[in-house]
């Protein structure tokens, strides 16, 4: 899904909507009691006891979708309750604003992507990942059959269309260069976040930004057989599509983390929930989203929850030191980044993962 924000989105409502002040009292309530490391997952359980939930404020990256499954099925289910948290979730009332809240702590954490992470560190924004959501790349070229578009060499010649996003179009250079195609030879169209009805209309043969997981099985859906490459498998590096975000004077806080701490081991019941039983843990968004399709949703959490997991052995959230240090990379030698006075300091954490950083 194309994002306003430079990423996702599909038709749809775009629904427009912060506690803040003395949370330090509250925070000493909180019992945080470490016990066993619970099985496989390495999440060490929180105890809340008969506590006063503390407000916790999430602004995602767009309107309430299958993407944001695990942390629905978290809060329909109890567990930011059971972790002594009071979380508000909403949508953005701009596309600039997860991030910038983040950065100006209006916010406990918001939903980014990681090339925007970088995008606003390069800024001078302050901000630091604490943990992915979607662990690996979503975005995708996707074609309808009749453009004959199943390989990257394919595109040349073709028309593609983009939401005119600048590392997307970094993102079709390399995979041009990487399939020995000139750039001149493949005519590059701005169509916004239009990006199915651009393929349905046949204003263009492809388009990159579409999400396999969103674009890919709705157009399954209409029995359009879709031809899908996605960028991590044709020469761009891999990175993380959706990660939470907070600003670095928050993780300066001691109470804050330990409240990012416990909402991370939320969402990560949240997920295990999903993988039990997915029509279930749907129940929350569907409630948030009565607008959302019940079908597509429920596809298109089937096509992500192995996304939403990470490596083995790793806690829930993980982000690959390896990977972020490549990508990085990438986008530097893309001539993406290069800001005057770049943020100080990491651009992510692991430390507030379930059972990390004790």
């Amino acid at each position: 899904m194309a994002a306003p924000d430079g990423e996702h989105g599909v038709s749809g409502p775009d629904p427009r909507t912060r506690w803040a002040g003395g949370r330090r009292a509250l925070a000493t309530l909180v019992i945080v009691a470490v016990a066993a490391l619970a099985p496989g997952c390495g999440e060490k359980q929180e105890r809340a006891g008969e506590i006063r939930a503390e407000p916790f404020e999430l602004v995602l990256d767009y309107f309430p979708n299958a993407d944001h499954a695990p942390i629905y099925a978290a809060q329909a289910n109890g567990h930011f309750r059971e972790v002594g948290l009071d979380v508000k979730i909403r949508a953005p009332s701009d596309p600039s604003a997860p991030i910038a809240q983040a950065a100006a702590r209006r916010v406990d954490l918001a939903i980014s992507y990681e090339p925007q992470v970088f995008r606003a560190r390069d800024g001078g924004q302050q901000v630091v990942a604490v943990g992915a959501l979607v662990q690996r790349p979503l975005t995708s070229i996707v074609s309808l059959p009749k453009a004959g578009v199943r390989r990257p060499a394919d595109l040349r010649g073709k028309r593609v269309g983009t939401a005119g996003i600048d590392y997307q179009a970094a993102f079709l250079q390399t995979i041009l260069r990487e399939a020995g195609v000139e750039p001149g030879s493949v005519q590059v169209q701005d169509v916004g976040f239009n990006l199915n009805p651009a393929l349905l209309t046949r204003r263009v043969d492809a388009v990159l930004g579409a999400f396999f997981n969103y674009e890919g099985v709705e157009l399954r859906q209409q029995r359009r057989d879709p031809q899908i490459i996605r960028v991590d498998e044709a020469g761009v590096p891999t990175y993380d599509e959706l990660v939470f975000v907070t600003g670095s004077e928050e993780l300066a806080d001691s109470d804050a983390r330990g409240r990012i701490r416990r909402f991370m081991a939320a969402v990560a019941r949240g997920t295990r929930d999903l993988e039990r039983d997915p029509q279930a843990g749907l129940r929350g968004l569907l409630e948030a989203n009565p607008d959302l399709d019940p079908r597509l949703q429920r596809a298109v959490v089937d096509v992500t929850l192995p996304l939403f997991k990470a490596p083995g052995g790793k806690p829930f959230g993980w982000q690959e030191p390896r990977d972020w240090r490549a990508f990085e990379g990438w986008m530097r030698g893309n001539g993406l980044l290069g800001g005057a006075e770049p943020a100080p300091g990491p651009a992510f954490t692991n430390e507030l993962l379930p059972g990390e950083g004790l």
